[in-house]
């Protein structure tokens, strides 16, 4: 492998085969789902193409912020390795950094606690504050599924895609514990941004190139960038 000082541009690291999208993933019911079609956007699929025939190395990842809220214990750590504020007080000053240029909402709440459904509105309003309208995928998402009886579980997924729907998010319901539908979840996240800003770059003229995005910083930049704002506007 080639490396930065020769000159040459590494290959990132080969991605297993179990993380390929190999169709496009379907959605989890089509009572809570904006997107229904069954396969790729036939300008993605043709820009990706050209991609893989022009053999870059760089060439092989495009990413997208998603942020993740929901009431505190509710599953968010197991479901994703996140950052997670949990509405507490003292990161009031740096949640608006985290929620800033998401290209993903996900809103989690526990199946096993009602309350936490109604909650997801509320934690879905505070993080659009910091985006524009229409400019995310939003996901209501309920863990523990595994818990619920079986007509307990139908019901509750009844009230959440009555909320989905009032929210304009596609509704699923997962189980970290088992493992089900945690994969076709995320496979579902990663295929509908991707598409999505393949599309917004050809919209813009620029090349449907399939490579690192330049206008994402990490969580932790944006955070720090917001504790530095804050610590100037508190100082004496």
């Amino acid at each position: 492998m080639q490396d930065n000082r020769n000159g040459k541009i590494p290959f990132p690291p080969p991605i297993s085969r179990d993380r390929v999208i190999w169709e496009f993933p379907k959605y989890y019911t089509p009572n809570a789902s904006l997107q229904l079609k069954k396969d790729w956007d036939t300008k993605a699929k043709a820009a990706c193409k050209d991609g893989t025939t022009s053999r870059q190395p760089w060439d092989r990842q495009k990413m997208s912020k998603v942020v993740v809220v929901g009431d505190l214990n509710v599953g968010k750590t197991c479901l994703i390795n996140s950052w997670d504020t949990a509405g507490q007080e003292k990161f009031k000053c740096i949640a608006s950094a985290y929620y800033r240029g998401a290209q993903v909402i996900i809103t989690v709440f526990d199946m096993a606690d009602i309350k936490s459904l109604d909650h997801t509105c509320q934690w879905l309003e505070e993080a659009m504050r910091e985006n524009e309208p229409h400019s995310c995928f939003i996901f209501l998402v309920g863990t523990k599924s595994d818990l619920l009886p079986l007509e307990e579980r139908q019901r509750t997924e009844k009230d959440a895609i009555r909320i989905a729907t009032e929210m304009h998010a596609e509704f699923w319901a997962v189980s970290s514990k088992t493992g089900e539908n945690v994969q076709g979840f995320f496979f579902r996240v990663a295929a509908l941004a991707f598409e999505k800003c393949m599309l917004k770059n050809m919209e813009n003229g620029a090349p449907a190139s399939i490579g690192h995005g330049n206008s994402i910083k990490s969580d932790r930049a944006n955070l720090e960038e917001a504790a530095q704002q804050d610590a100037k506007r508190t100082c004496c």
